[in-house]
């Protein structure tokens, strides 16, 4: 089980390796800045738990640090959780099985960005979801892909 949730985080970090280069490819070619949600995120979760990050002249840049350590968080733990869904005899095909490790590293993130009032995806634009989702689907593609072959190996 311990090799196979293994499999699954570094799965989860190649994806997270292409999510950031799609994502950091996309800010370039359209001139898009980056997103503040992360940060957001970060700071109101902390601050519900009781831990507020401190006012330092260093803030920002610790909340984005931190917000950048969340992101690769939900996807290694995304790829731990298909790890052992896979374990358990979850096996679709790749198209399938990377359609569903995008969605639910997406949901990850979007479903507590509504709940923390950081943002509403249901205000959204067709741009916005696609700016969204392209990164997801192609980091479910490589995290699910790197998943099932590492799984064909062992």
């Amino acid at each position: 089980m311990i090799r196979s949730i293994l499999r699954g985080c570094l799965a989860g970090a190649a994806g997270t390796t292409v999510l950031n280069a799609v994502t950091y490819a996309d800010m370039a070619l359209r001139e898009r800045p980056s997103s503040s949600a992360p940060e957001t995120m970060v700071d109101r979760i902390a601050a519900r738990a009781g831990h507020p990050v401190p006012d330092s002249p260093g803030r920002d840049a610790r909340l984005t640090g931190l917000g950048a350590l969340s992101g690769i968080a939900v996807g290694t733990g995304t790829g731990a959780l298909m790890a052992v869904l896979h374990r358990a005899g979850l096996r679709p095909p790749l198209w399938l099985g990377g359609m569903v490790t995008g969605a639910l590293a997406m949901a990850a993130g979007d479903v507590p960005m509504a709940r923390l009032g950081v943002s509403d995806p249901g205000t959204w634009s067709g741009k916005d979801w696609a700016t969204d989702a392209v990164p997801h689907l192609l980091y479910g593609l490589t995290t699910y892909g790197a998943l099932a072959a590492s799984a064909r190996r062992a």
